[in-house]
């Protein structure tokens, strides 16, 4: 899994019948302080109630298929948790 800052939505209104009632968010890759990468975003289907600014966990390729929302669905990026604290070496680097 990835560190990830979502940073906006993705509205499509013609899609794939397997994508409808999906929730699409636009992630950037961030590191451990929340602070976003130069990394290129990804669009994710949101599978735990994320939303805009919130620090989460997203997997991709066939893992992002492996929740119950998306079993067996056409996704690369799956957001699978929100992030509520990160800890390094006894100092906390993030906190919700």
């Amino acid at each position: 899994m990835v560190l990830g800052l979502v940073v906006g939505t993705v509205v499509s209104t013609r899609k794939e019948v397997e994508l409808e009632s999906l929730k699409f968010l636009l992630v950037k890759p961030c590191d451990e302080s929340g602070a976003p990468t130069t990394a290129q975003p990804v669009v994710a289907i949101d599978a735990v109630g994320a939303g805009v600014g919130e620090v989460v966990m997203y997997a991709s390729g066939s893992s992002a298929r492996q929740t119950k929302v998306t079993k067996d669905r056409p996704v690369d990026a799956t957001i699978m948790a929100i992030v509520d604290t990160i800890e390094r070496d006894g100092h906390v680097r993030y906190q919700k």
